[in-house]
């Protein structure tokens, strides 16, 4: 996630709601019906699912020949008002967070000194464990920023654990996919119980990967994974090819499609949730409208959901919170 000092004019932007949490659940019934459907038909171009897409790599399903900057598509803090005051704050919650709270840190899972991850309890028995992933589009970040985040869980009986991965372009995307399925089966092991995982921006994406039928981890595993909340996700990789970033990612228009999970298969029976701020950039409403649209049809309960006035750094918010709406939806 590159932060720019130089902050753009942000423009004027309509939220899609701004006095209360909307859930698409009953709107996803209307099937794209009315205003409202055609907004979000438009920010996806692809609210309806052909048997075309089932086609190598999904061609047809986005077309790339519009005239879209996908540079400034992806780009998020140079619309956010004093982007660069968020990862000193994030940085100093979670330091606070760690002192406060029992856990262990820095267990491995892997061979690379990026492969580890900190686990925290709560003060009884876990019910269960939440994973949380952090994102930084694969490139940026490690799991120290993000302590706090484990707040609202903890508080909610819920053990967690927060794993680092190798970056790109060290690592390339199916990599860190498989990386994140053995930091999730080795915790597993630790935590009885149910899993429920959330992941933010890339996180999003390799979340959303654990909710796919040919997801990295073992059967045991993928069973106990009961719900899945991806946090202003990525779930369509297609478009960054025409991004620079991709100099690092690497990614193929078979990678991109392979890793996209919006073009994948999900597992049955799985509980998912693509959260997002109200005032995300479009194509980040875009890719949660999309992959919701796409596993709702193939019979996963999936659902959208617009926080009021959140960007793309404060959306991760709710998780402090044990009574936040966030939380109640990745937990409850």
């Amino acid at each position: 996630m590159k932060l720019t000092p130089k902050i753009r004019a942000r423009p004027e932007q309509t939220p899609i709601c701004d006095h209360k949490i909307f859930d698409f659940f009953k709107w996803r019934k209307m099937r794209l019906r009315g205003a409202f459907g055609i907004l979000l038909a438009s920010l996806s171009r692809a609210a309806t699912l052909t048997q075309s897409v089932k086609d190598d790599y999904w061609p047809g399903l986005v077309d790339m020949s519009f005239d879209i900057d996908w540079e400034d598509a992806f780009l998020n803090g140079d619309y956010i008002a004093e982007a660069q005051s968020y990862p000193p704050k994030w940085q100093e919650l979670a330091a606070k967070f760690r002192e406060a709270t029992p856990g262990e840190l820095d267990i491995s899972y892997g061979d690379h000194a990026r492969m580890c991850m900190d686990l925290f309890l709560p003060a009884s028995a876990p019910k269960g464990l939440m994973v949380f992933v952090h994102g930084g589009y694969w490139r940026a970040f490690d799991k120290s920023t993000w302590s706090h985040l484990a707040q609202g869980a903890i508080a909610r009986g819920f053990a967690a654990v927060l794993p680092s991965y190798i970056l790109a372009p060290e690592a390339q995307i199916p990599d860190i996919t498989r990386q994140i399925g053995r930091a999730i089966t080795l915790a597993a092991t630790r935590i009885d119980g149910p899993i429920h995982l959330i992941g933010h921006s890339a996180g999003g994406h390799l979340v959303s990967r654990m909710g796919c039928q040919n997801a990295p981890v073992p059967p045991s595993v993928a069973e106990r994974i009961k719900r899945i909340v991806s946090l202003s996700g990525v779930h369509d990789l297609r478009p960054l090819l025409n991004n620079s970033m991709n100099q690092d990612l690497s990614l193929t228009p078979a990678t991109a499609a392979s890793e996209s999970p919006a073009l994948l298969a999900p597992r049955a029976g799985l509980d998912y949730v693509a959260w997002i701020g109200a005032h995300e950039r479009p194509e980040f409403l875009r890719q949660s409208a999309l992959i919701v649209e796409s596993w709702s049809r193939q019979g996963i309960n999936a659902r959208l959901v617009a926080d009021p006035l959140k960007h793309h750094f404060d959306v991760i918010d709710g998780l402090t919170d044990a009574d936040h709406p966030l939380t109640h939806a990745l937990l409850d």
